[in-house]
């Protein structure tokens, strides 16, 4: 069966999908990844399709996708419409959000967002501020829905405390949370009352579907995730960002390789093969990073090949690497600014509470690590929040 995604819809003249943006005056939130089956962009299909494009927004890595994490992207305009380009991520959590007169004579705004399945990768987050804006103002949020890369019928890593909320997860939810962004989006609006959300739905996603498995193109969504295999390890992969481990930024594999100054690779290869559960191998091998952590130097570090993605389980894999790490000398835990909050460390904004973090220091197995958070990880209804059935 043929996937078509919002965008698809929309550029094949699905009627329910015209109506919304023909004749209408719109902004779009887009990214490189925003394309059709044919690779078409989504500001190019709107502007065929009648719709009046009247700004373009970018989240964080920027609209062109150029920027690393965590850096700033100013506002600029496109140079074939002229229309402004507005970031919404720049120097403080208030730039997150579209400044009211940035929507000012919009009647819709677009989003068309392709995320990648974790908690913390921010375009659900941005989409859910944009959401919140518009209704406030009486504007609706109308989101062309993508697939997610990691399926939509397995979630893992507890949802965070409400105390641990923050760009890399404003609403509570399981680290791989087995949404679409309109799931995601629409979850909010009917917790949040919002009644600005309108969502074109994909044709002939099953949620069983890995991305590979939709037939899409895979464009980077953002510099450091060149393919759908770096999207699977990571929910994992991410956490290292709460260490001062390379988690392969400046290398052409991110979040596959990682390592660091003080690793043994073959330590760490043993390690996560003994603790972090099935469907994958820790290859051992060594890295020079381009840029980020530990660049131009040669670290020890391992590759994760994925082998059976159906048993891999990221989250656990990586929390393993993660303790083995701690054993060694030179190890240390994040403990400056992370996404706007600096009086947290890192790592507890990404695992979504501090015991994680805690049990690591001690020692703990990682059967104790794992069972940290369970109980509201038992407790979360995903197919609640479903609108694929």
């Amino acid at each position: 069966m043929t996937v078509l995604t919002g965008l698809d819809r929309l550029s094949q003249d699905d009627s329910d999908a015209l109506k919304l943006v023909r004749g209408r005056r719109v902004g779009l939130v887009a990214h490189p990844a925003s394309v059709t089956r044919s690779l078409a962009h989504a500001k190019d299909v709107l502007v065929a399709k009648g719709a009046i494009v009247r700004a373009l927004f970018g989240p964080e890595h920027g609209y062109g996708g150029e920027a690393q994490d965590m850096i700033g992207v100013d506002n600029a305009s496109d140079p074939e419409t002229g229309a402004p380009i507005h970031s919404l991520y720049g120097g403080s959590f208030d730039s997150l959000s579209p400044r009211r007169e940035w929507l000012d004579g919009l009647d819709a705004l677009v989003v068309d967002l392709q995320d990648v399945g974790s908690r913390y990768y921010t375009f659900v987050w941005t989409a859910v501020l944009c959401a919140r804006v518009c209704d406030a103002l009486g504007i609706e949020l109308i989101v062309l829905d993508r697939p997610n890369p990691l399926g939509g019928a397995r979630i893992e890593g507890a949802p965070q405390l409400p105390a641990l909320r923050s760009f890399v997860g404003l609403r509570s939810v399981p680290v791989r949370h087995g949404m679409t962004i309109a799931e995601i989006v629409e979850d909010a609006a009917r917790d949040e009352g919002l009644g600005c959300v309108r969502t074109v739905k994909m044709q002939g996603w099953q949620r069983s579907m890995l991305f590979g498995e939709t037939g899409l193109p895979w464009v980077l969504p953002s510099p450091n995730m060149p393919t759908p295999e770096t999207a699977l390890v990571y929910p994992g992969g991410c956490l290292l960002e709460g260490t001062n481990a390379s988690e392969g930024r400046g290398c052409t594999r991110p979040f596959e390789l990682f390592g660091a100054g003080y690793v043994d690779g073959p330590a760490l290869a043993r390690a996560m093969m003994r603790d972090g559960g099935a469907g994958f191998v820790a290859r051992p091998t060594t890295v020079r990073p381009t840029f980020h952590k530990w660049a131009a130097e040669n670290i020890g570090a391992v590759q994760v090949h994925v082998t059976d993605a159906g048993a891999f389980e990221p989250y656990r894999a990586y929390l393993a690497a993660i303790a083995h790490l701690r054993t060694r000398e030179g190890f240390r835990w994040r403990t400056d600014a992370y996404e706007f909050v600096d009086d947290v460390p890192a790592i507890d904004l990404l695992t979504g509470d501090g015991r994680v973090r805690e049990a690591i220091d001690q020692g703990a197995s990682i059967e104790a690590i794992m069972a940290i958070g369970r109980e509201r990880l038992a407790e979360w209804d995903a197919t609640a929040r479903w609108i694929y059935r």
